[in-house]
């Protein structure tokens, strides 16, 4: 029920009923007012709030910003590069909306406060002036009409029409001012309609735009969502493979840790005491020691696991004898005393067990050092790459894609071990292999089957793709441009041998047909390369920086996939140089200067034309007899009659650049250990091809141009920064000029002298002077 209306008629009468109708106005308007108020109070605090919440999302977004993900190993995938981005993807997305969170607040206060305030001193405020007024009125009129009638009729009678006369102005104001107050209060009741209603419209829009806003961030933040979540799930699948690696290197760690004990390039190393003489008598200080054999250095670093700290400077001396303390010559036990070329008198050193002794003495009376490999498979050695080995794998690729090509975690799911090695079994057996029309029988699962291939994979001598080229693939994989990870790959690839190629390929060509059923088989392409990657590309060491490579063998598995058909059956483009790789980092990412991992991958020597003519005449006569004596063996007819220019490459001896394991002593132009000068020659014009090369062979990669070292020992300036990653290399900055520089017996690598210490540098770092 609304509020009755107030009639202008009404005003002369003043009856009780206007009385109360006014009232009830006077009363909403009250109302009116206190809340209005209120509402004014809140619209302040909520304001207040807002910039609150606002800071507080803009220092979160703050932190999101600073924190920078910090991968192990040198390298990050495309998963982990878009995980680390997303950090700040985020921070940006909270700033935007909090920028246009401040911009609502700011119109808040213009489009809701001010006007509100506005309505109630200017509307309400007038009214309750008028309020005032009119009371005044009420009152005076009153007391007149009062005084007025007890005049006593005894008055003269110019007196009382006087006294008429006066009532009838009173009475007339008075109706004036009751007029404009009833004007007043229903004009103030009108216009809070909307002069109220307005300013709340205004401030909702402003919170419309404001969520709208954020409507349209997470519209263009889709995409990138969608990429990180993708992102998100390959990581974590990557975690659980290499989690389950990790620990059980662990285990095996606990269990023997001496038969998993990295390759070092020292002869030994580890902690020792050193017995020292002070003033006050003799000290045992604990130093870490290492020995090289070739250069019989030993270097001490007095150093205490409890503070962390080194507890001095680095010693380093040659040797010249080491003779084992009698017991009953020194109250310590496990001692033996080192005599050193450079240094006078006997150091006492104390090994931290009988058998931690014997090792350092065996290893510095000259003896070989006793390294423990990593062991492979125990059925290592027992498969081959054979005509048994191809046929074993034709006849599981054949079942899987003829039964089984659509089921659900094909080569994930792993069969009964017991099944998996009689299967094995037979298709190992001579008499059945040589069966090669024979299938797999149906009564074998396919998850049996799958298994049987993968295992025999790893029952090899050495991985697929051989551990040689092992580091290169995961170098490769670390490219930041795809064009040049697939180009480098290919490149890698066509130097394998023969056999390791063909299965390789046969291999890539099924996981191809896996992968293009993956909406059945739930089998991607970034699927198959966790399951595929440790076994094609295991390493030979097992540490845990080789396990944190495996998300790299893995993308070095989806490229073969997904390019399977290019890296294959196309030629090669020439292998990048070491310049040229730099370049492609340079291209595809921040320009920054390479470090001391991005080196050239392969060194080129040009071979002798007389030597090339016998290495493609004894490759030819060896690939015409295994056609003669086993047909069944080639996969290719048209390709196993050509040399193969491929894996061996027969223009060129590829040679990897390798650390070193000490540094050798400076080669003489002389000597028969180092190359001749200059070291590497690139010929003018293209090497002459025999007649037997096929057509159909691959270009031949330029042989890499070196510089000229026809006058030995010449000062180089560092073209770029590299940092040390063994003890024979040196660290430097671009700039850097180095002296006495010479070719090194490592291919790639040249031997310098900076600040009184000799040390390797690579070749492409640096231009002479």
């Amino acid at each position: 029920m609304g509020l009755p209306a107030l009639e202008f008629s009404d005003c002369c009468l003043d009856s009780p009923h206007f009385r109360e109708t006014l009232k009830s106005h006077e009363a909403e308007l009250d109302k009116t007012n206190k809340f209005i108020k209120e509402l004014i109070k809140d619209g302040k605090s909520l304001i207040s709030a807002l910039k609150n919440l606002s800071t507080a999302k803009r220092k979160f977004a703050d932190s999101l910003n600073e924190f920078k993900f910090q991968c192990i190993g040198d390298a990050e995938t495309d998963d982990e590069m878009c995980i680390a981005r997303s950090l700040q993807e985020f921070a940006t997305v909270l700033r935007n909306l909090e920028d246009e969170r401040i911009r609502m607040i700011e119109n808040a206060s213009e489009v809701l406060i001010t006007p509100l305030e506005k309505f109630r001193k200017e509307q309400i405020g007038a009214a309750k002036e008028a309020k005032k007024k009119y009371d005044k009125e009420t009152e005076k009129y009153c007391g007149v009409l009062e005084k007025h009638l007890n005049l006593s009729s005894k008055k003269k009678e110019s007196q009382l029409q006087e006294a008429d006369s006066q009532v009838d102005l009173v009475r007339q104001h008075f109706y004036e001012v009751s007029l404009e107050y009833v004007f007043k209060v229903q004009e103030v009741q009108e216009r809070k309609m909307f002069e109220f209603v307005e300013p709340l419209l205004a401030f909702l829009q402003g919170l419309f735009t404001f969520y709208h806003h954020g409507y349209e961030l997470a519209k263009d933040f889709g995409d990138f969502k969608t990429q990180l979540t993708i992102s998100i799930q390959n990581t974590r699948n990557r975690f659980e493979g290499t989690r389950s690696e990790v620990e059980s290197l662990m285990r095996k760690m606990k269990e023997n840790p001496l038969e998993h004990k990295t390759i070092s390039p020292y002869t030994m190393e580890g902690y020792l005491y050193v017995q020292e003489k002070r003033h006050f008598g003799t000290s045992w200080v604990k130093h870490y020691c290492t020995y090289q054999r070739d250069s019989k250095q030993i270097s001490m670093v007095p150093f205490d696991q409890k503070s962390g700290g080194k507890g001095g400077e680095d010693e380093t001396i040659t040797l010249k004898s080491c003779t084992r303390r009698k017991t009953d010559s020194i109250e310590k036990r496990f001692c033996f005393d080192v005599e050193a070329v450079d240094r006078p008198g006997v150091i006492t050193m104390q090994a931290l067990s009988e058998e931690d002794r014997r090792l350092w003495m065996e290893a510095m009376d000259g003896r070989e050092p006793v390294y423990n490999s990593n062991k492979d498979n125990q059925n290592e050695g027992t498969a081959q790459l054979d005509s048994i080995g191809f046929s074993i794998i034709r006849k599981c690729i054949h079942a899987v894609e003829t039964r089984g090509i659509n089921e659900q975690g094909l080569y994930r799911i792993v069969g009964v071990n017991s099944r998996v090695q009689k299967l094995l079994s037979v298709l190992m057996d001579p008499k059945t292999a040589a069966e090669t029309e024979t299938d797999i029988c149906a009564e074998w699962e396919i998850k049996t089957i799958t298994s049987a291939l993968k295992t025999y994979l790893r029952m090899l001598p050495g991985p697929l793709m051989m551990y040689q080229f092992q580091r290169s693939f995961i170098k490769a994989a670390k490219l930041e441009n795809q064009e040049t990870r697939v180009s480098e790959i290919h490149s890698l690839v066509h130097r394998l041998p023969e056999k390791n190629r063909q299965m390789l390929q046969l291999l890539m060509n099924h996981l191809a047909n896996v992968a293009n059923n993956h909406k059945q088989n739930l089998m991607t392409v970034a699927n198959l390369g966790v399951v595929f990657g440790p076994t094609l590309l295991r390493p030979q060491e097992e540490t845990v920086a080789a396990i944190m490579d495996i998300k790299f063998q893995n993308i070095v598995i989806e490229i073969l996939i997904e390019n399977h058909e290019k890296i294959f059956n196309t030629v090669p483009d020439a292998p990048l140089t070491g310049t040229q790789l730099h370049l492609s980092r340079k291209k595809s990412g921040d320009a920054k200067p390479p470090s001391c991992s991005e080196r050239p991958l392969t060194l080129f020597h040009a071979v002798q034309a007389t030597e090339k003519q016998e290495q493609r005449n004894s490759i030819l006569n060896s690939s015409l007899e295994s056609v003669s004596s086993n047909p069944n063996s080639i996969l290719n007819s048209s390709s196993s009659l050509q040399p193969n220019t491929n894996s061996s490459d027969l223009d060129l001896d590829v040679v990897k650049p390798a650390r070193p394991n000490s540094l050798p002593p400076n080669p003489s132009p002389t000597s028969p250990l180092s190359p001749s000068w200059p070291m590497f020659s690139a010929p003018s014009s293209p090497m002459p091809t025999s007649s037997t090369s096929s057509d159909s062979s691959p270009a031949r990669p330029e042989e890499a141009v070196h510089e000229d070292f026809s006058t030995p020992f010449r000062k180089a300036k560092a073209l770029y920064a590299c940092k040390a990653e063994h003890d024979s290399e040196l660290s430097f900055a671009a700039g850097t000029v180095f002296d006495n520089v010479h070719p090194s017996q490592e291919p790639g690598w040249l031997e310098g002298t900076l600040n009184g210490k000799t040390g390797l540098i690579p070749e492409n770092y640096v231009e002479f002077l």
